[in-house]
Order: C-alpha cells, then sequence, then structure tokens
C-alpha cells in the first residue's frame, strides 16, 4: 500500500497532501479535545498507535509481485474516530518513510489519505451502521476492520490509476489492473486483520470495558450483555 517516494509525479503527490490537510486538521482538535477531556484513554490511543505501527510494517511479499500489508487502522477508528486516528497514521507513516524507507516523503499527502483516512472513515461508518442496526459486537468490528483494509488498497489503486492512466482504456483500466495487482494476495490479509482486531477488541472488554463507555464505543449494557454470554 505504501507508495514509494518518488514514484507520484506532479501535480499529483501535491495534490493528495492538499486532500489530506483538512482531515488531518480536523484530528488535531479532537486530539486536543481528547487529551483535555478524557486523559485515562491515553494509554489505549498509545497502544492503537502502536498497532498500527506494528501491522503496517509487516510487508509480505505477493505472488504478483508487489507486496502487501495489513494497516491496522481499523482498531483506532472504532476506537477513537477516523480523524484522530489520521494522525496516528501520519506519525507512523512519516517514521517509516524516514527510519525504514517504506514509503516516503514525497508520497506521504497520498499514503496517508488511502491507510489514515479513507480506510478509518469506512471503519468508522460501517461500525456505527452495525452498532445501530444491532449486530452482534464482535462481528462488526471484524466486518468494519476487514473492509476498511480492503477499501485503502482500492484507494490506492485509484491513487496509482489516476497518476498513471493506462494508453488503451485510460484510468478505468489502469485501475482494475492495480487492483487485480493487489487483490490476490489482500482479500486473505483483510480477512486475518479483521480476525486479529476483533480478538484485540474482545481483550480490551475483558480487561478494560470502562474506557470503551467512556469513549462511547459500547454502552454498559452492551459490555454487560457481552461479559454474561461469556461467563
Amino acid at each position: 500500500m505504501h507508495i514509494m517516494e518518488g514514484f507520484l509525479p506532479s501535480p499529483w503527490w501535491q495534490i493528495w497532501f492538499i486532500v489530506a490537510i483538512p482531515f488531518l486538521v480536523l484530528g488535531l482538535y479532537q486530539l486536543k479535545k481528547l487529551f483535555a477531556e478524557k486523559r485515562e484513554t491515553i494509554p489505549l490511543l498509545a497502544v492503537a498507535g502502536a498497532f498500527v505501527f506494528v501491522l503496517s510494517s509487516l510487508k509480505l511479499p505477493s505472488v504478483t509481485g508487489s507486496c502487501s500489508h495489513p494497516t491496522g487502522t481499523g482498531l483506532s477508528a472504532i476506537l477513537f474516530g477516523p480523524f484522530i486516528t489520521s494522525i496516528l497514521a501520519l506519525i507512523v507513516l512519516i517514521y517509516q518513510a524516514i527510519f525504514l524507507a517504506h514509503g516516503g516523503l514525497t508520497t506521504l499527502g497520498a499514503n496517508v489519505f488511502s491507510m489514515g483516512i479513507a480506510g478509518p472513515v469506512v471503519a468508522y461508518a460501517l461500525y456505527m451502521a452495525g452498532k445501530k442496526a444491532s449486530l452482534n459486537t464482535f462481528v462488526n468490528v471484524f466486518i468494519a476492520a476487514t473492509v476498511a483494509d480492503l477499501f485503502t488498497y482500492v484507494v490506492t489503486a485509484g491513487q496509482l490509476a489516476l497518476a498513471f492512466p493506462a494508453a488503451e482504456g485510460g484510468v478505468m483500466a489502469s485501475f482494475t489492473a492495480f487492483l487485480a495487482i493487489f487483490a490476490i494476495t489482500q482479500v486473505p490479509l483483510a480477512i486475518i486483520e479483521g480476525v486479529i482486531i476483533a480478538l484485540v477488541f474482545k481483550y480490551i472488554i475483558d480487561v478494560r470495558p470502562d474506557i470503551l463507555v467512556k469513549l462511547n464505543v459500547l454502552t454498559q449494557n452492551t459490555v454487560n450483555r457481552i461479559r454474561e454470554a461469556a461467563a
């Protein structure tokens, strides 16, 4: 998913910076508010950031000659919302670009938008929709995290297609080609990520359900029901 340094031509790498900036500004505002009003959630925020870093650093070779990796942003999006997640992704992607040669600084805007904004927005929207529909909590988390991972790669394929339209078929032909490169490895990987995030979410319920209630991720009644079912 990380588009490498210097790969996007002008004006596309600049455009993605411009597109990402408003989301990051909103994320900084929400983060400042979180620090002021819910300081007890900061350790969980740090864990969510570390989770994004570890999972998104796992570059796995693809049979198509590319590489794939989980994103980890679904968990943070469910817990803290998509805009705070964009700040975590920004920090992670800067560190990876500088110290791991994973992604790049000129492509930072594009990578932040796909992994730190588009994917998390989808995860949050799906989780909230599932919550409203009274979907099983763990199934809901699994679906939100899995689809968010896949959507991140859909957006990346779109970014590459816009920058490099095919000579025949244009952007759509290029989009289909890039998507096919990612899909073979990313579909099973996204499912695995969904399972992992659902298990992590269960662990959080076991050890600190009060934090989830404080963040309005779950109601106390839902926490009680889950714990009674597990007893």
